[in-house]
């Protein structure tokens, strides 16, 4: 697939700290990659009916990396993956049409909220003859099985394959969860009708023969079916970033799609860790499940739907409100006041300040925060113990704006 436009990313003075993400599989805190080439992978997006914000919120975190990575003068080499053989399969029997038209959706989102785009936008159905092949290596090197025909109400041929997970002593290895934890994810997340495993969670599913009324492809020796999101998120990423990635994304809050991306690349590639990091998408629950278009076509500003997510880490639990949309309509209209003066405070510890949040756990909203101390201070001018003349920087709110941009990708 042809990824959507890019937007313009203004250079600012300086270099950015190396980047630090939470990796509790390695006790915390560690560097993200560098100083070589970098690589972050998105994998399981299925934008059914259209971007919403759990979509948008993990297209935020994955552009931030990239921007953090960017400023710090690294060549990034980045992947979306898009998980369309699964939303195909929860619609009806025209569901690939369906499946253009939300993709379609999701990139004019995520190009009206400034998400710069992947290098490679690949989706399942692209890369099939890859998936099977790492489906077959799998079962060649038992990290998978194959269960008896008709274990699942399909007659004859070649049964469903699953991985064996309880064979992977590296499981748990990204998120730091124990087995006792991916095995309850595993009970709440998985959506197929899934095998027992002996690890006491559901084995995910690699490839599911053809039932009636769901779309399949030539499967070859496995016979017409479908692969599992976890195995076509692992065979994108070998097929076009290697052996693995620095930093994982996974699509919503749970860290199981992650962990099991990382098993089937171990197993494929012999790689102890070929996922450095692995890092939630989003936290966000929303109960009205307002899809990102809607609102656009509502005349809501595409950056105060950036700032509403940018006010939460990505690693935060949290629950979507209308009335965040209207602290971030405000929050922009102050951010816009601030940086259409000709002068203004000086710009040089707003830089350091959001870079140094990004560069700390990606801490957006430490970013936001210092943001929002630089313009209290251009807004005070001429106020009783505000900013005097002696204290205005000519040319400031030209460089605070484009350190926004550049950084948080918040354009004024």
């Amino acid at each position: 697939m042809r990824p959507w436009p890019a937007p313009h990313v203004p250079a600012i003075p300086g270099h950015g700290d190396a980047l630090r993400l939470f990796a509790p599989g390695l006790g915390g805190q560690v560097t993200a990659g560098g100083p070589g080439p970098v690589s972050i992978a998105v994998c399981g997006v299925a934008p059914w009916g259209g971007a919403g914000l759990e979509d948008v919120a993990t297209g935020v975190t994955a552009d931030l990396i990239v921007r953090a990575w960017r400023d710090q003068g690294l060549t990034v080499a980045s992947l979306v993956h898009v998980a369309d053989a699964d939303v195909a399969a929860a619609t009806d029997a025209d569901g690939r049409q369906v499946v253009e038209g939300d993709l379609a959706s999701y990139s004019l989102d995520m190009t009206a909220l400034g998400v710069i785009p992947p290098d490679h936008y690949v989706a399942t159905s692209e890369v099939m003859p890859e998936v099977i092949c790492a489906v077959d290596e799998l079962l060649t090197v038992g990290a998978a099985y194959q269960v008896a025909p008709g274990s699942h109400g399909v007659e004859g041929g070649p049964g469903d394959v699953f991985a064996a997970v309880a064979d992977d002593p590296g499981l748990g290895s990204v998120s730091g969860l124990s087995r006792s934890d991916l095995v309850e994810l595993g009970r709440q997340t998985s959506r197929e009708p899934g095998q027992p495993g002996v690890w006491g969670g559901p084995d995910p599913v690699l490839w599911r023969r053809e039932r009636p009324g769901e779309p399949s492809w030539d499967g070859s020796g496995l016979a017409a079916g479908r692969p599992g999101p976890s195995v076509s998120g692992a065979a994108a990423i070998r097929a076009r970033l290697g052996a693995g990635c620095d930093v994982l994304v996974g699509a919503g809050a749970s860290s199981l799609p992650q962990e099991l991306v990382a098993s089937h690349l171990r197993a494929l590639t012999g790689a102890e860790r070929p996922v450095r990091c692995g890092v939630r998408g989003s936290g966000v629950s929303d109960p009205s499940g307002v899809l990102v278009s809607e609102l656009l076509r509502h005349g809501v500003s595409p950056t105060a739907i950036r700032l509403v997510v940018l006010a939460h880490h990505y690693r935060e639990l949290w629950v979507y409100e209308p009335a965040e949309l209207d602290a971030a309509l405000g929050r922009l209209a102050r951010w816009t006041a601030a940086v259409s003066g000709n002068g203004g405070p000086p710009t040089d510890r707003l830089v350091a300040d959001v870079r140094a949040a990004l560069a700390d756990d990606l801490d957006a909203p430490r970013a936001v925060a210092a943001v929002d101390d630089w313009v209290d201070q251009a807004l005070s001018y001429g106020q009783p113990g505000g900013l005097t003349d002696d204290d205005v920087v000519e040319g400031a709110p030209g460089v605070a704006a484009r350190a926004v941009d550049a950084l948080l990708g918040v354009r004024l």
